[in-house]
């Protein structure tokens, strides 16, 4: 049920709010915050809204980049990480060169809206429902250190098979043998309990939580299929959740997706699917896996522009260390039932006509979850319009573990980027499914590359650890 600044008021008054917090989003995905005393909110708060300079977002305008945040009253929660009664609200950007404003056509939640409104016009779809699941790694004590003289990071995790000499109660877990372990080796369950409480708590259902494959502290959320718009919401407030849970109980998450050399990577596997008048897009018995026709070419669409893709929905450098062979992270551009070596995976457990869908497994939650979510639905959109067939193009179906095929057979495959510089390049060529009914605006994908081609230079220039262990002696 919409909530009105009635509705906001009330809460005020019912939970003794002293202070309400807006929440944006810049263009790398991460909230940053602006907070008022709670007896400053009132009607004019909700049309006027709070003045920002979004070129300190990272969305340069041609227009001047003075805007307004207008928080949306539907996402107001109570934030439980404040000693101080704070209510929360997200919201969306606004340029103000009219009496009634417009929105910021790069702002990441009006993208979302733009998504969704191209989907509805084009007749295929209504809604499209996703479910990414969270893989994170909660660590015990972490630092790193980045200067002329000394390039280093460190982690610890108690549980982790590196301290079996010094833990001293044998607690300890073998390396990659951490799934589903139970207590006492599941030091954290209290810790993401009281996540998924906090979850719950603001109207984000949980299916599940449990330990990952690595050893050294990786773990796994995952919520209940949702409308693509409140699970982009909802992505920020789990990753907020998460973050600060970990905090409180002295421990630090990280979504970095491969941050121990020789451990699995987290990744943010999407599954997808649409719905029409109630009635689930992606269903029919008769097609493989129990999918239909446009379900087939939804898939197409995303294999097509996998490798442009790969930008938005795995933009950091580090993304690329967790996408090799031999962790159950996807290599190959395909699709498939029950396989995790192909970048597109049909969950067989998913037999009801209104489950029927499958997963896109190369993201990773380093990504602005708004920009990642949209770029897929317009990927796969453009595969409908298109119709483009994954099979005829040679994408699968690979019923088989890709992992374990010989090198000549391996040579036969297409495989996903290997760098984020080689997905820039990729988005740069091929980025008009995004633009399409004017989604992605031409700025922001321009925006974007910068950004991105910046954090790619300096890291290049850092000199790595490894390379005094390679090449110091030469």
């Amino acid at each position: 049920m919409a909530k009105t600044v009635q509705d906001i008021l009330q809460m005020i008054e019912e939970y003794d709010i002293a202070m309400i917090d807006f929440k944006m989003v810049d263009i790398h995905g991460q909230y940053r915050h602006v907070t008022i005393p709670a007896q400053n909110f009132s009607e004019d708060t909700m049309k006027s809204g709070i003045g920002f300079d979004a070129s300190n977002y990272g969305y340069a305008v041609v227009e001047k980049s003075d805007m307004v945040f207008i928080p949306d009253p539907d996402t107001a929660v109570i934030d439980p990480f404040c000693s101080i009664p704070t209510l929360s609200m997200t919201g969306n950007a606004m340029i103000i060169d009219t009496p009634e404003n417009r929105p910021l056509a790069q702002y990441p939640r009006n993208i979302v809206a733009a998504a969704e409104k191209y989907m509805q016009d084009s007749g295929v779809a209504d809604t499209m429902l996703i479910l990414p699941e969270f893989e994170f790694y909660l660590f015990d004590q972490v630092g790193w250190n980045v200067e002329p003289h000394t390039i280093s990071a460190q982690v610890d995790a108690v549980q982790s098979y590196w301290n079996s000499g010094i833990e001293g109660k044998g607690v300890v877990v073998p390396k990659q043998k951490a799934y589903h372990v139970a207590k006492p080796f599941d030091v954290s369950y209290e810790c993401r309990s009281e996540m998924c409480m906090h979850m719950g708590d603001m109207g984000i259902q949980i299916n599940y939580h449990h330990p990952e494959v690595a050893a050294s502290g990786q773990f796994e959320i995952e919520p209940q299929l949702g409308k693509m718009s409140e699970l982009a919401d909802a992505t920020m407030m789990i990753k907020y959740i998460i973050h600060n849970t970990a905090l409180k109980y002295g421990k630090s998450a990280t979504f970095m997706p491969k941050p121990i050399y020789g451990e699995a990577g987290s990744g943010m596997h999407v599954h997808m699917l649409l719905m029409k008048d109630g009635q689930p897009v992606f269903a029919d018995d008769s097609g493989y896996a129990g999918l239909s026709r446009e379900a087939h070419w939804f898939m197409g669409g995303l294999l097509k522009h996998i490798h442009s893709l790969c930008a938005l929905t795995n933009p950091s450098t580090n993304s690329f260390k967790r996408l090799v062979p031999g962790f159950e992270a996807p290599v190959t551009v395909g699709y498939a039932t029950s396989n995790r070596s192909a970048v597109i995976r049909i969950p067989a457990y998913a037999k009801s006509p209104d489950k029927r869908r499958f997963e896109l497994r190369n993201p990773d939650a380093t990504c602005n979850p708004y920009f990642c979510y949209a770029a897929i639905l317009m990927a796969g959109l453009d595969g409908i319009k298109n119709q483009i067939d994954p099979h005829e193009n040679g994408w699968g179906p690979y019923d088989v573990n890709l992992y374990h095929l010989s090198e000549e057979e391996k040579a036969k495959l297409q495989g996903l980027p290997t760098s984020l510089d080689e997905a820039l390049d990729a988005l740069e060529a091929d980025h008009d499914y995004l633009t399409a009914g004017g989604v992605f605006p031409e700025e922001l994908i321009k925006n974007f590359l910068k950004a991105k081609r910046e954090e790619c230079r300096q890291l290049a220039a850092i000199p790595h650890p490894a390379e005094y262990d390679k090449y110091y002696n030469l």
